[in-house]
Order: structure tokens, then sequence, then C-alpha cells
């Protein structure tokens, strides 16, 4: 079979790359091992599928080199994919920090993408592994399960490593080595972290707690949302953003109340209440079981009027800037994307072609672009795919 675009990979990167390439006139053909197109957009969100961040920008992006997306971004913007969004007649909200989300489900969002694609005569096989690829003098011969396809242009739109049970692999960086492109260390980014050995003891069972408002900071870099404790260690928003910048080793701080002064704040409370002990007084500013803890272990608990000034602004500040030593985090199979990737510098800018082998591009998750958590990740999948679609 021939065509003139193969793009490897049914998400959202490819699909927007296969409506780009098929408004322009060309035949277009998307293979996909897996058993339906758009496997994490539909389990994005909560089914709702946070699919921008009206902020994106370069700066919400990690990358070897960070002015990469600059290009493809601009070019691409929120607003575009909004407007698409609104032209379906989807129904959307903004949630917080500019994500916005579906008001129904995440199945909108992949219908869309499947009548573009069929408005612009996208041919899509699912169940579609790919073999081997070889290139020709004519493009490249691509050996899929479903027969040998020859394409002048081949698209690598086929994500990285991450929740392995939706049917990710190591395929896209598999085939950039074999056409001589560097693939930057690998792992997994948005993720939970976890605690080992007496630092799990202290906190393991307060499993379900939460903090509505915590910051994590790792050097300079800090992330203000929710905190969750979980069985193994940590999560919720603030976590999983801190992960792409934690490092094993690293040293991990948390502030527990960022929003309250609590040194000044339990001088307060002595001088109301100097009865009360410190655990209880503390329940006020922090989830009760956490504040028993952190009094059990950490903060000898006696009534407030026992506590001199300095040592009441001691406790303050360290809740501030609560030391955690995490030992590593839940891996690929709960991570909701994969840091590292293929080299940019082997890659244009404007166009996603490789500077190695013409007629071949790399899009989306398989590139060294890590989006923050909160839809920069599709934006840049919206964006770079768009990016290819315009000129393979």
């Amino acid at each position: 079979m021939k065509t003139d675009v193969l793009i490897v990979g049914a998400g959202a990167a490819g699909l927007m790359c296969a409506i780009a390439a098929g408004r322009r006139g060309r035949r277009v053909l998307v293979v996909d091992h897996a058993n339906k197109v758009g496997k994490k957009i539909l389990m994005s969100g909560g089914g709702r599928c946070n699919f921008t961040n009206l902020g994106a920008g370069p700066a919400n992006y990690l990358s070897a080199n960070p002015h990469f997306a600059k290009s493809a971004l601009a070019r691409y913007t929120p607003a575009d994919f909004v407007a698409l969004v609104e032209q379906h007649r989807i129904a959307y909200h903004e949630k917080e920090l500019g994500q916005l989300f579906c008001d129904d489900s995440s199945k909108q969002i992949v219908r869309m993408l499947l009548d573009e694609c069929a408005a612009a005569g996208v041919r899509i096989e699912t169940q579609c592994s790919v073999e081997r690829v070889r290139k020709t003098d004519e493009g490249f011969a691509v050996l899929t399960a479903h027969g040998e396809v020859h394409a002048e242009s081949l698209v690598v739109a086929s994500g990285g490593l991450s929740i392995p049970s939706m049917g990710a692999s190591g395929f896209g960086y598999e085939l950039a080595r074999q056409f001589g492109h560097t693939v930057l260390p690998l792992r997994a980014a948005l993720v939970p972290l976890t605690l080992s050995g007496k630092h799990q003891e202290h906190y393991q069972d307060l499993a379900g707690v939460a903090l509505p408002v915590a910051e994590a900071r790792v050097g300079k870099r800090g992330f203000r949302a929710g905190l969750l404790f979980t069985h193994r260690g940590i999560s919720g928003p603030a976590i999983l953003q801190i992960s792409s910048y934690w490092q094993p080793g690293d040293d991990l701080r948390l502030d527990l109340a960022p929003d309250a002064g609590l040194g000044a704040w339990l001088l307060a409370q002595r001088a109301a209440r100097p009865a009360a002990e410190l655990k209880n007084v503390l329940a006020d500013a922090l989830p009760k079981r956490l504040a028993q803890r952190l009094c059990e272990q950490w903060f000898p608990s006696r009534p407030m009027r026992q506590y001199r000034d300095a040592e009441l602004h001691e406790i303050g500040r360290q809740l501030h800037d609560w030391p955690i030593v995490a030992s590593g985090t839940e891996g690929y199979r709960t991570a909701e994307v994969t840091l590292g990737g293929v080299d940019t510098d082997g890659l244009s800018s404007s166009t996603m072609q490789s500077k190695l082998v013409p007629g071949l591009y790399f899009i989306g998750e398989v590139v060294d672009v890590t989006g923050w958590l909160g839809g920069y990740n599709f934006q840049w999948a919206w964006a770079s795919g768009h990016a290819a679609g315009e000129v393979a």
C-alpha cells in the first residue's frame, strides 16, 4: 500500500498531525497497536480531559533545550484548540489556573478529532503494530501487522513509557536510535513519590489525609497545590508537579500551610487558649491526624502556656519548611508522562522533522519536551502535531 504520510500512534499528537496533513490534501494513514484511539485522552482529567491550559508557554515545559518548544507553541496556541472545541459545540469550563476541561466527557474530544480526521480523508487502523521500518529512495517502507506500507513521510507519535497497562512502549525511542538520533535519559514524571524505612513508618497510617493547599519545593522550584498522603508515600498535584524536578537524593521541602504564617498564629493561639494542648491547636490549621502525628514524632505536645515565644516561632518555621525524604517514585505504572526522549538537537523546532533523515518526524511525548500538570502536555501534543502536519 502507498500513502503520502504514515503516522505511528493515534493519540493526541498523531491525530492532530493527521488532521493538519489531511487538510492539505495529503493521503494520510494512522496506525496504532492499541485496540482504540486516544486512550490517554479518554482517561485524562478523571474522564473529562484537561485538554489545554490557557497559560501554556515555553516556561511550563522541561527540556534539555528550553527554547525548542517556542516555535510550535507560538504557531498553534490554546486559543486555536479552544476554537476547534467550540466549533464542535463541546461545552467546557476552566477549573483552576487556566486548566480547561470538558463539562461532559473526554469522549467528546476523541470524537471531535475522529470527525476532523474523517473530514480530511484520513485513514486510521487500530490493532496494527509496526514490525520494521527501513528507508527507501522514495521515503519509507514500513512493515505493519496489516502489511507493508510505503510512505513519503513517516511521523512518530508513539508516546512515552507512561502507563504501560494502556499499551505504552519504547517503540519511538528505538526507531529514533535506529536512524541515528540521540535519546536523552528517560524517567517517570508527574508521578507520586514513595517513602521507605522509618520515613514511611512515620506517615504510612496517614494514608488518605489530604492538605487542600501545600507547597512542595526542590531548590528554587516550588509548586503550590493539593497534597495527599498515600500508603506508599505522598501524592497530589503539588507532588506530581515537583516530581518532574526531583531526583533521588534531592532535598525535598514542604510548606504545610503556605497561606497561614504559623509562628504568629501560634502566639495568638497561646494568648487565646493558654490551656489548650499544641496538638489540638495545630488541628485547627492542619488535618487532625497529621497534627497528632507531628506532635507524637517531633513536637512534644503540652499546654500552650508552657511554650516560649521562640519555641512557637521555631515550630511555625519548621512547618513552613518541613523536610521529607523520598526514596523514589511510583514509576511508569502511574506516571502521567515520560521525562526525556528524542533529543531536540536532532529536530527542526518549526517542523519537528529530523535533521538526519528527510521525511522523518517526531512529535508529542516521544520528544524531549515535558509539560507541567494541568493541560500543558496536551497543548504540546496539539502544537507539535500541527507543526509536523503542516509540512509532512
